[in-house]
């Protein structure tokens, strides 16, 4: 899809976005590819409402803040069928496994996980965890989980506008790629959802994120020319970690 075309923008988009990002029992209309990208941060707030929900009823039940935590992170991965920590994985393995663009898009491509890309879900996994335990201890459940999930999703739709595809199949040149106008909105979408979460919080938070989004893109860009639905998903995993991180450390 071109870059400038520009078509109205729908409600189903956001029924078009949960059945490309997540397990959900959605049903979608006719595909509209790109252009209901916009609608990718709309699929966090989704993803982070169903792991708020879970982790209340754990606490609720009188459940330790470790299990409430886990539990959290279980129902994301369920809802996405970790299609994200997948990408994360095959970035982590292609990206310092191969020698050269070519060896690297092959090592990504290939569906069996390396040394490098256990190490980066352990620790991706890991510290989601642990920040999660750590708001919850101070009472915040719903809010962190409803900012992470909706900003985490803004670098893919970033990355997407912004860079060239790194091979001419997959995931990512089957969707196409973003106008600017949808990329904004996206964004837009995203900010406005984040700052009723989480209010001023927002600033330093998208901040954060933003220089994440930065530096993974210019390391995808050095490592294999461009983006890749491996790519974006790895991009949704770093930002969520930083996010949390960040959620962590300012209100710790």
């Amino acid at each position: 899809m071109a870059k400038d075309d520009i078509r109205p923008l729908r409600a189903a988009d956001l029924t078009e976005a949960l059945v490309l990002l997540t397990r959900l029992p959605v049903r979608m209309g006719r595909p509209r590819g790109a252009t209901s990208a916009w609608a990718w941060p709309l699929v966090g707030l989704v993803i982070g409402a169903l792991a708020g929900m879970v982790a209340g009823v754990a606490l609720f039940l009188g459940l330790p803040l470790q299990v409430a935590g886990g539990l959290a992170l279980a129902t994301q991965i369920i809802c996405t069928g970790a299609m994200h920590e997948d990408g994360l994985a095959d970035c982590a393995d292609g990206f310092w496994g191969g020698q050269d663009r070519d060896r690297r898009l092959a090592i990504m491509k290939d569906s069996q996980i390396g040394t490098y890309g256990v190490l980066a879900l352990i620790l991706s996994v890991g510290l989601r965890w642990q920040a999660l335990v750590i708001l919850m201890s101070y009472g915040h459940v719903f809010g962190p989980l409803l900012a992470a999930g909706v900003l985490s999703r803004a670098p893919m739709l970033v990355l997407m506008y912004a860079m060239p595809f790194a091979r001419a199949d997959g995931l990512a040149r089957h969707v196409g790629q973003p106008g600017q106008n949808v990329m904004l909105i996206g964004v837009t979408a995203a900010l406005i959802a984040l700052l009723f979460t989480i209010g001023f919080w927002a600033i330093p938070l998208t901040i954060v994120v933003a220089m994440v989004t930065a530096g993974w893109g210019l390391l995808a860009r050095a490592k294999i020319g461009g983006q890749t639905g491996d790519v974006l998903g790895a991009a949704q995993q770093l930002a969520e970690v930083a996010a949390l991180l960040t959620l962590a450390a300012l209100l710790w």
